[in-house]
């Protein structure tokens, strides 16, 4: 780590850190303390302060305890904010509960290693060294064994007008701010010279802040977002299969009164049966809404293979497009040698086949009839913000809208639906596209192209909301080029902070 100018006050802190072990915890509170700035707190305000105090600990002596430091302050971050993922393991506690302490414990761990990684490799260097280093961690964190960029440093500012940056340079231009905040205000420490960072960002604040929504055009086509609220537990129960499917028709078909929507969305795997076996029941939905065209998420076998699937219904309940979820979860909805982990009673959480489900061709816009295309993002696929940049990219037009359909009961009730769907409001600014966003338990939304949600059904309730849906944005930066110009620019950021060795000059050369 770089050191920082300390005071006598630093110096008694130092003399307090010297006792055995109390360095990386410090350091692992200070992280969860930061923690808080990620949704449903949102309190970005105590985020920087908490990582300018980790930064301000008395520098580490060798590149291995500057590791630990890292290590110990991702623990703590990821140790909080990741909380969530026990969640899965309850859904059927005794054949997955086991399970759970290891979750707690193993992915906060690993995902902790790149931090370490960051402020070893950023040891004694310049302090901008370090906060490249340290993007760029959070960069391969995001696409190192299929990636997991959940809880970056950078979605703090989801629910903030800053969010607006993300549009140019997506989550690590978010991430980097955050960090080089911190980084500030960690090197200034209480010094007058802390006001022009603050005035800088009071600027942004003011210049970003999108305002109000406009009111929805005459024209816009009519969204209904359908919200079951069915129980995790109770999903696989063939007894209330019948029972789920008919609320479902019930909240697609309206009450009487309500104007005729254009298009109709239902949750991820919003039916048990798969696609080969339910063309009976689709032709029964489509009945039911009187020929609107229908979004759902289903099971798809081909074979002996099985996808979680997105189908789009025509007018007599045919699938008019079919899109297979291609970013899988690991350990999730398949597992890694899953034929034989299934000899030990090892399965995915979300299928019960012991291989799981088969990834689809990647992601690609789909068609919508009446409406256009549309994007689809199954679940875990909206965490990708290059991903889905390049797969709105693989249409021959623009995708009109984002659509993703997610099964958040998994995630419980605390923090995991809430950070979920605070990313997915990330995705609508970085692609200036609305996002038409259905959960099976919430939360349900329609998001415009500015991060704005312009109605929402909160999460545990059942319903079915009607929705304008609102103009795509003109192509951001972020939607043409993705994330590899933060890419370039760190990399450069890191390498320009290099001491540059210089070969010793014979003084009698020069004479002569």
């Amino acid at each position: 780590m770089t050191p920082i100018p300390r005071s006598h006050d630093d110096l008694a802190l130092a003399r307090l850190l010297a006792r055995r072990g109390a360095r990386p915890a410090a350091a692992a509170a200070l992280g969860a303390l930061a923690a808080l700035g990620l949704a449903p707190l949102g309190w970005w305000w105590i985020t920087l302060p908490a990582l300018a105090l980790a930064l301000r600990l008395p520098a580490a002596q060798s590149r291995r305890a500057a590791f630990l430091h890292g290590w110990a302050l991702g623990f703590g971050w990821f140790g909080l904010s990741l909380s969530w993922i026990v969640e899965p393991f309850f859904v059927d506690i005794a054949r997955d509960g086991w399970m759970a302490p290891f979750a707690l414990v193993l992915l906060p761990g690993g995902m902790a290693l790149y931090w370490g990684a960051a402020l070893a490799l950023g040891w004694r260097r310049r302090i901008w060294a370090l906060v490249a280093a340290w993007c760029l961690a959070e960069m391969l964190r995001s696409w190192l064994f299929s990636g997991f960029p959940w809880s970056l440093p950078g979605h703090i500012w989801i629910d903030t007008p800053l969010a607006q940056l993300s549009a140019l340079g997506g989550p690590f231009l978010l991430t980097a701010l955050t960090l080089g905040l911190a980084a500030v205000i960690a090197r200034v420490g209480p010094r007058p010279w802390l006001a022009l960072p603050a005035l800088a960002m009071a600027g942004g604040w003011i210049v970003l802040d999108p305002g109000p929504a406009p009111a929805p055009r005459p024209e816009a086509p009519l969204v209904r977002l359908v919200q079951p609220n069915q129980a995790q537990a109770l999903k696989s129960d063939p007894a209330m299969a019948q029972i789920f499917f008919d609320g479902l028709l019930a909240l697609s078909a309206g009450a009487p009164g309500d104007p005729r929507p254009d298009l109709i969305v239902w949750p991820e795997v919003a039916i048990p049966w798969p696609l080969d076996v339910a063309g009976g029941l689709l032709e029964e939905t489509a009945q039911a809404v009187g020929g609107v065209p229908v979004a759902l998420g289903l099971q798809r076998r081909e074979g002996a293979r099985w996808y979680n699937s997105l189908a789009v219904l025509d007018a007599r309940g045919r699938p008019a497009d079919i899109y297979d979820k291609s970013h899988l979860v690991p350990f999730g909805e398949f597992v890694p040698f899953g034929d034989i982990m299934a000899r030990f009673g090892i399965y995915g959480l979300a299928a019960s086949e012991g291989g799981g489900y088969s990834a689809g061709q990647g992601l690609r816009p789909v068609a919508v009839p009446g409406i256009g295309t549309a994007l689809p993002l199954i679940c875990y696929e909206g965490i990708f913000a290059g991903e889905v940049s390049a797969g709105a990219a693989r249409g021959a037009v623009r995708p009109r809208m984002l659509m993703l359909v997610t099964n958040d009961a998994w995630f419980g009730t605390l923090s995991g639906p809430y950070q979920h769907f605070a990313q997915a409001r990330l995705r609508a600014i970085e692609m200036g596209l609305p996002m038409v966003r259905v959960g099976n338990t919430g939360i349900s939304a329609m998001i415009d192209g500015r991060g704005r949600v312009l109605a929402r059904l909160d999460l545990g309730h059942e319903g079915a909301l009607d929705a304008a849906l609102p103009p795509a944005l003109g192509v951001t930066p972020f939607a043409r080029f993705g994330s590899w110009p933060m890419a370039l620019l760190l990399c450069a950021a890191f390498i320009a902070a290099l001491p540059v060795r210089r070969a010793a000059i014979d003084p009698a050369a020069l004479r002569a």
